[in-house]
């Protein structure tokens, strides 16, 4: 049996998910978690196998930064992201946090059974829209913005200033401004406002 977590902070996903994978003879349901921490801390129990990660959980710790920390542990299980979210800002920070797999929440399905099975196999299970976006960036790396510039631009969108951003990120005003100097050449721009809405457009950044 693949002994999964779902992990979700709206009961009525964590219940549509229970009712399409209870119907799977492989699968068993072990536990839910309406937070992130809650993840982490049954991660951290064992026996688990797959946990199926959201991203968004309101006013706690983020999907990916959860993600992170059960991919350290020791015997870790796999992580699925189940998200609503296909921007390169959260497929970055899912992938770099150790994610096995990445799902967006309209998959079909036996397009959601079959990743579990992958994932739990030790294999990527990344859907086809996703994998595509990912293979965009590598084809067209010195295009692409990197996950930093993914995060300082987050923080232009948001209304943040130079030196707001410098003392979230922990980075020199310095650093700022190089960054925002490459992301313009690789958007083909020259102002923040122009920034982000090219993001926007290019589907870097999660709308508001």
């Amino acid at each position: 049996m693949i002994r999964l977590l779902l992990a979700d902070d709206h009961p009525v996903v964590r219940a549509g998910l229970r009712a399409v994978l209870d119907a799977e003879p492989d699968f068993a349901i072990v536990a839910e978690a309406a937070t992130a921490e809650r993840a982490v801390e049954l991660a951290a129990a064992g026996r688990l196998d797959v946990v199926l990660m959201d991203l968004q959980f309101g006013a706690g710790l983020h999907g990916a930064e959860a993600t992170a920390r059960i991919a350290a542990l020791d015997e870790a299980p796999r992580v699925l992201v189940l998200t609503t979210y296909d921007t390169d800002a959260d497929i970055l920070a899912a992938v770099e946090a150790g994610a096995s797999g990445y799902l967006l929440k309209d998959a079909p399905p036996e397009e959601l059974a079959a990743a579990v099975r992958t994932a739990a196999s030790g294999r990527s299970a990344l859907a086809p829209a996703i994998a595509l976006r990912l293979m965009d960036r590598l084809r067209a790396p010195s295009e692409a913005l990197s996950r930093r510039e993914l995060e300082v631009l987050q923080l232009v969108r948001d209304g943040l200033s130079n030196a707001e951003i410098a003392r979230q990120l922990f980075l020199s005003q310095a650093t700022i401004k190089s960054h925002l100097v490459h992301i313009y050449a690789k958007l083909g721009v020259d102002s923040r406002t122009s920034a982000v809405a090219q993001a926007h457009q290019r589907g870097l950044l999660r709308p508001r």
